[in-house]
């Protein structure tokens, strides 16, 4: 086979984003034909069509979509290389650190807080999805991952998933909730709950645990964010499911309590990195501090 041409893959890629052949030659300042044979050149050392015309629009073909994943991944690798050594002939260091959305904030400073507020270091902090964020780790864009349910591994993706805490899991609410005499069994016939939406670890726990007790449990909301989990019960609306260090600070306070921690429920956090041959040093010394 012959060399790889990085220069066509670039071409491609190029396109791939514009979605506009015209549009891209503008930009490249480059004639449209000159940026259609690079493409065609592309093709026939890959076997496969590209692009696929309909009407003036240019679409992925299942090959292009591949192509374009992996040229994605190398031109971040790419970008990540200048940056790198740009960043060793200065004194600062960067950390990319993405968690999810959802994630106890608390347990995300946890986390940072050995390297927090080092005059060397920047840490750049990133939220959003699972598959947001586990894409930009795969293409090196992110350092570290920071989440509650390990991702799926296979052949394609080299993502590796260190368990860093089993954090138990309590009901908590405001102390009028709180202070009522009553049972577990007759808390969750009578008060209202706040949960996890359901598919997550800790709802899947609760459901269970509420049908061992053959119970049916009034739920006042079901929420995705634990930031609002947090704001919902400190409103008095019910009763939380939630770990504590969520609401560290509030039960600090007085401002919420806790009724009891449930045994056989627990939030499993993961750092999840990609096999890299150069990992991150202090991505690499904060999770083995923390692992299991």
């Amino acid at each position: 086979m012959s060399e790889f041409n990085y220069r066509h893959l670039r071409y491609f890629w190029a396109v791939a984003h514009d979605g506009n052949l015209t549009r891209t030659a503008e930009r490249l300042n480059l004639s449209q034909s000159a940026v259609s044979i690079q493409i065609k050149q592309l093709e026939a050392q890959l076997g496969h069509a590209l692009f696929e015309r309909r009407g003036r629009q240019l679409i992925l073909t299942e090959a292009g979509r591949i192509a374009l994943d992996h040229a994605d991944a190398i031109f971040a690798a790419g970008r990540e290389l200048v940056g790198t050594l740009q960043q060793a002939g200065g004194n600062r260091q960067r950390v990319r650190v993405g968690a999810l959305a959802t994630l106890s904030r608390n347990f995300h400073l946890a986390f940072l807080a050995p390297v927090l507020g080092q005059p060397d270091l920047e840490i750049v902090l990133r939220s959003g999805t699972t598959e947001d964020l586990l894409q930009a780790l795969e293409t090196l864009n992110l350092d570290v991952v920071l989440i509650n349910r390990a991702p799926a591994r296979d052949g394609v993706t080299a993502f590796v998933s260190h368990r860093l805490s089993d954090q138990p899991v309590s009901l908590v609410g405001v102390p009028d909730l709180v202070s009522r005499d009553l049972t577990l069994e007759a808390r969750l016939a009578t008060q209202p709950f706040i949960l996890p939406i359901a598919e997550t670890g800790v709802r899947i726990g609760f459901d269970a645990w509420a049908e061992r007790l053959g119970q049916r449990p009034r739920i006042a909301a079901e929420v995705e964010d634990m930031a609002m989990m947090r704001l919902l019960a400190r409103a008095g609306v019910g009763l939380a499911v939630l770990p504590p260090i969520v609401v560290r600070d509030e039960l600090e306070a007085g401002v919420l309590a806790e009724v009891a921690q449930l045994d056989s429920i627990a939030e499993t956090f993961y750092a999840v990195t990609v096999k890299r041959r150069f990992p991150n040093p202090i991505i690499a010394q904060l999770i083995e501090d923390r692992a299991l």
